[in-house]
């Protein structure tokens, strides 16, 4: 084995890679950071060096996963625009209301540290919403002003990354309602929360109705295979 210094890069990632082991075994609770130390064959010192906790840990981990993610990776590499802006949020929207109607528990598990974390000492809550923002608001300010631009939307308030913390806000509680196995709330067919909660969003980061039919009326088929028809506004 090479008796190089290894770089500070290559360690990190080194780190994140025994991470994901020990949280994909143990979960977040069950895992610890000397665990994470020993996993990596370093000392739980020199982690603390990359990394300040636990929480830093996994935020740093999701933050990864979103960005290798090739739908979300793709629609940010479009130009900002109206259509953009609603795709981000139809992609917001869809993601958070079929967290609790899919297999994937550990995806529920990420929802419920999160609130957790808004009524604890809020760190990993924090460091996640400073990664998200980082990669997803420039996008959606850029876009959100294209459409005020084009004259599909108004201007709401200051400033545009609030709108989109307000539109997570929403998404989010909404599928905390449906996360137990006896739903706090009924909202109906899913697909029909998605769409209503779409324009609910929509419309109060500005978008006018004509913006909003356009680019949610025109998909060819629901999922149903039956037309889409405009909803009443």
């Amino acid at each position: 084995m090479s008796n190089l210094r290894m770089t500070s890069d290559l360690r990190r990632q080194l780190i994140l890679g025994a991470a994901k082991r020990c949280f994909a075994r143990n979960g977040f609770a069950g895992t610890t950071t000397r665990s994470v130390a020993a996993a990596a064959a370093i000392s739980e010192g020199l982690l603390f060096k990359h990394f300040a906790s636990k929480a830093a840990l996994y935020a740093e981990i999701l933050a990864e996963e979103c960005e290798a993610d090739p739908d979300l990776a793709h629609l940010l590499g479009q130009e900002p625009s109206t259509g953009t802006l609603v795709e981000l949020v139809k992609g917001m929207v869809g993601h958070f209301t079929r967290i609790s109607d899919g297999p994937d528990e550990q995806e529920a598990q990420r929802v419920r540290l999160m609130t957790t974390s808004y009524l604890d000492d809020g760190e990993f809550a924090r460091l996640l919403h400073a990664k998200i923002g980082d990669l997803i608001g420039p996008v959606f300010a850029a876009s959100l002003q294209s459409a005020v631009a084009a004259g599909d939307a108004a201007r709401v308030g200051g400033d545009p990354l609030n709108l989109f913390w307000f539109a997570h806000h929403t998404v989010l509680m909404a599928a905390l309602t449906r996360l137990p196995a006896v739903p706090c709330l009924s909202y109906g067919n899913v697909v029909d929360l998605e769409r209503q909660l779409t324009r609910f969003i929509l419309r109060g980061i500005g978008l006018n109705e004509a913006a909003i039919s356009f680019h949610l009326d025109r998909d060819p088929l629901s999922n149903s295979g039956q037309p889409v028809a405009a909803e009443s506004a």
